[in-house]
């Protein structure tokens, strides 16, 4: 596989554990700022409420590229097979009708326009 589609399945392996990461912040109580000094050297509530913005800028850049493809087959392989591995591929070949060599194929060029689409959107 060539380094770049690796690199965008990867990233798109990443995507379903940033969205529970989301969910798990979203889901805490907001801390209360405070004036007050704390005895450490950072502002933990800062940081958390930075992290937390930078990891929804990721979903969303995500979430564009895959909206901006409207294959509902390669849809399908991105999110249901790729992101949240709901078949294995002798499923994913069954549901869309193709053998294993055709879904690889597809696959594929599933992966490349996510990445041409997310390319676009980091400019």
């Amino acid at each position: 596989m060539r380094q770049d589609i690796k690199k965008i399945r990867n990233l798109l392996k990443e995507y379903a554990k940033l969205k529970q990461e989301i969910r798990t912040f979203s889901q805490v109580s907001s801390p209360a700022l405070s004036v007050a000094p704390s005895h450490s050297g950072g502002n933990g509530v800062e940081n958390s409420l930075v992290n937390h913005v930078d990891l929804s800028y990721q979903l969303k850049e995500v979430d564009d590229a895959l909206n901006a493809i409207h294959d509902p087959q390669y849809q399908f392989i991105l999110h249901d097979y790729v992101i949240e591995k709901r078949f294995t591929r002798n499923e994913a070949c069954e549901r869309l009708s193709v053998n294993t060599s055709k879904f690889n194929y597809m696959k594929n060029c599933a992966l490349e326009l996510f990445r041409v689409a997310y390319s676009e959107l980091k400019c």
